[in-house]
């Protein structure tokens, strides 16, 4: 068994445990260290400074690999609070995949959903009468630099909040913002290493003998 962390990161929290900033100019950002006292744990991937919701952390290398690797696919649900009225035409695109810099994003799920009752942000997200905005609920199983956000402004809508509610199995209910809870987690045993199969063997004289004759 390993002991897997559930944490709700807040909006500005960085998801390390230090600020490696080397600018005195500005101030030291909040990290993990001011909301997680548990020793010997780390981010099992990551999510943006200005992003908020699920982050799972854990002192078991094997997990980390199992929900942080691309190779995994481990899908994540997030919550976005984008401008303007989302059509059916970029639902249809964010789910056939859309064309970023870097490449075509896989396809994904995406659905229309009415405004969740979530925690009030600090600050809140700008209020323009004039601009309406709406949610939407999109799983992907990459993890690409900030692909929540390319994805939506690529099909016309950018992204005003984002809030991470699922990885895998797990999910931020029951948690506030700068909470957390921990969780076992079973760990399959490896099985047995397959033996590769012996080489077999050719008869008769390779080149580089023969040519010493």
């Amino acid at each position: 068994m390993a002991d897997l962390i559930l944490f709700n990161k807040p909006f500005r929290v960085l998801s390390q445990f230090t600020d490696d900033r080397r600018d005195p100019s500005k101030p030291v950002r909040a990290t993990l260290a001011d909301w997680i006292p548990v020793p010997g744990v780390y981010p099992a991937g990551r999510l943006d400074y200005d992003s908020e919701g699920l982050l799972l952390l854990t002192n078991e290398g094997s997990l980390q690999h199992r929900i942080a690797s691309p190779s995994q696919k481990m899908p994540k649900t997030y919550w976005v609070q984008v401008e303007g009225r989302i059509t059916d035409d970029a639902l249809a695109q964010l789910e056939h995949g859309v064309r970023l810099k870097d490449g075509a994003t896989a396809p994904a799920r995406a659905a229309r959903m009415d405004d969740p009752v979530v925690w009030d942000r600090t600050p809140p997200v700008r209020y323009r009468e004039s601009v309406p905005t709406s949610w939407l609920e999109l799983t992907i199983t990459e993890g690409r630099n900030r692909q929540v956000r390319r994805m939506t402004a690529a099909v016309g809508f950018p992204t005003l909040r984002l809030i991470r509610y699922r990885i895998g199995d797990w999910t931020l209910d029951g948690l506030k913002p700068g909470q957390f809870r921990t969780v076992e987690v079973h760990i399959p045993e490896p099985g047995p290493r397959r033996k590769r199969p012996a080489a077999t063997r050719k008869f008769g004289k390779s080149p580089r003998s023969a040519r010493k004759r």
